[in-house]
């Protein structure tokens, strides 16, 4: 084969783990991490964006098979694609972190009950539970979870705001309900009158749902919730009572044996709603946070490489074999790449070139980026061969010019479609540096803002927070610096701004 042809034949895969749910499997590496997700350890997954969260999520539930086998029901509490379920509350959310703790609880139940009926767990307290939630409108049925949660949050709302939809509503003192309310779950513990009229707390269905699983051949059920990030993106203070109320529900879920939750954030977020305070936090201890150092990078696009056919067979070498140490990885990515895109002394390597260029402010490398650039290189080296242009030289599929090309479209991605997606508000100051220099400082970024010092430092703080800046100097002498990633994009000048 052609080295044309070995590219032809080649894919480095997708940058977002949902759109290659069924290539994953291939190119993952059983981490420790991974392996203590899988049996149970962790219940907390952080990450930055693109760190590889969803890619966890996608293979816990390809995987659901497996877990049943060790009698773990894994339910999907967000769907994989598509628009989220919570996604719509922005329009009437839970007033409070209160209503949504009762939100999440009574969808969480709901979602229980269906997999009772899913997977044939037939017992009283599974018939009770079904029964309960039945006369309350609860059971999920056919609907979709975008469906449910309206459905549940309608509930809620009828339950813990009566006046705002009726006006002046009486409680019945029996049974602690508003009166025309025909539910029966309520959320705090029923006297003894309100028991005796059927009603029941919400902890007391989870109670009954734990019963259930643990009668029937001792079943454990995982909730698992994904993409967050997504679906509380359009309010923050809505994110912040959802994501507080949800990880307080996790830690009652704690006293249940039979139920618990597999939860994946950005830390970013995290960090977002913990720091007005948040007391659970440390209580929170299963958890772990995905970072990715040069090696673990270096099997990425090793792995992605070997994952195709043709390039094994053209460099004639045993996956197996590569991938044993470190060494041979680096000596394959040598044979598949030049050993660097700027030749010189003090130049980095190819593999340092592609981390740095792919690296943000914080210092992060996400695989989402690098996975981009590959496929960004094949496109562009695809392009030369049609050209015309010569092979690369020696082994190598790809020619030097070719990473360089491939590098601008990567930058635009990433500042359109995560830095401009996400943090709209810091748009017009970002806008505003286009063509300046790579390195600013505090007098050089006043005229182009036009702020006062006080503000204008407060602008780029909140640049270096997101990654565009990398902070440098001194606090009295503050420099800020445009990482690689971002200058492509923004048509900058390489150096310091006068």
């Amino acid at each position: 084969m052609t080295k044309h042809e070995v590219l032809a034949a080649t894919n480095f895969g997708q940058r977002v783990a949902e759109e290659e749910v069924a290539a994953l499997s291939g190119y993952f590496v059983e981490t420790d991490n991974w392996r203590r997700l899988f049996s149970g350890e962790i219940d907390v997954v952080y990450g930055p964006k693109g760190s590889g969260k969803s890619a966890l999520y996608a293979l816990l539930l390809a995987r659901s098979d497996e877990l049943f086998d060790r009698n773990v029901l894994l339910i999907a509490g967000e769907k994989p694609r598509g628009t989220p379920a919570f996604r719509d509350l922005v329009a009437d959310p839970p007033a409070t972190e209160a209503e949504f703790t009762s939100l999440w609880k009574l969808y969480f139940l709901s979602l229980l009950s269906a997999t009772f009926d899913e997977y044939g767990i037939e017992n009283s307290e599974a018939t009770q539970l079904k029964e309960r939630l039945a006369d309350d409108g609860l059971v999920k049925g056919q609907r979709s979870l975008q469906s449910l949660v309206h459905t549940v949050l309608d509930y809620v709302k009828r339950l813990l705001r009566p006046q705002a939809i009726e006006g002046g509503v009486n409680v019945d003192p029996a049974t602690q309900l508003p009166i025309g309310f025909t539910g029966k779950i309520i959320f705090g513990e029923p006297s003894l009158a309100a028991r005796e009229c059927g009603v029941e707390s919400v902890d007391s269905l989870l109670e009954l749902a734990n019963s259930a699983l643990r009668r029937y051949a001792k079943y454990n059920v995982w909730i698992v919730l994904d993409r967050l990030d997504v679906a509380f993106a359009e309010s923050l203070e809505l994110e912040q009572n959802a994501l507080r109320a949800l990880f307080r529900v996790y830690l009652d879920l704690l006293d249940y044996d039979q139920i618990g939750t597999k939860i994946f954030l950005r830390t970013d977020i995290w960090k977002r709603i913990t720091e007005g305070g948040f007391r659970e936090a440390s209580h929170i201890t299963r958890h772990v946070t995905i970072n990715w150092d040069r090696s673990s990078l270096l099997n990425l696009v090793i792995r992605r490489a070997l994952f195709n056919r043709a390039i094994a067979e053209y460099y004639d070498i045993d996956a197996v074999e590569v991938l044993a140490s470190t060494r041979s990885q680096e000596n394959f990515f040598l044979r598949l790449c030049p050993d660097q895109v700027d030749v010189g002394s003090n130049k980095p390597t190819t593999l340092d070139w592609m981390l740095g260029r792919t690296r943000d402010g914080i210092q992060t490398n996400a695989p989402r980026e690098l996975i981009h650039l590959l496929s960004s290189l094949r496109t562009q080296q695809m392009r030369r061969f049609e050209l015309g242009e010569p092979d690369p030289d020696g082994e190598s599929l790809f020619a030097r010019a070719a990473f360089k090309q491939a590098l601008p479209e990567v930058s635009e991605v990433r500042l359109t479609q995560t830095l401009y997606a996400e943090h709209p508000e810091l748009r017009d100051y970002i806008e505003a540096l286009r063509g300046q220099k790579t390195s600013q400082r505090l007098a050089t970024l006043l005229p182009i803002w036009n702020l006062q010092e006080e503000a204008t430092r407060h602008v780029a703080e909140q640049l270096a927070e997101v990654g565009l800046f990398e902070p440098r100097g001194t606090r009295d002498a503050p420099e800020y610096w445009v990482p690689f990633l971002y200058r492509d994009a923004l048509d900058l000048v390489q150096g310091a701004a006068e």
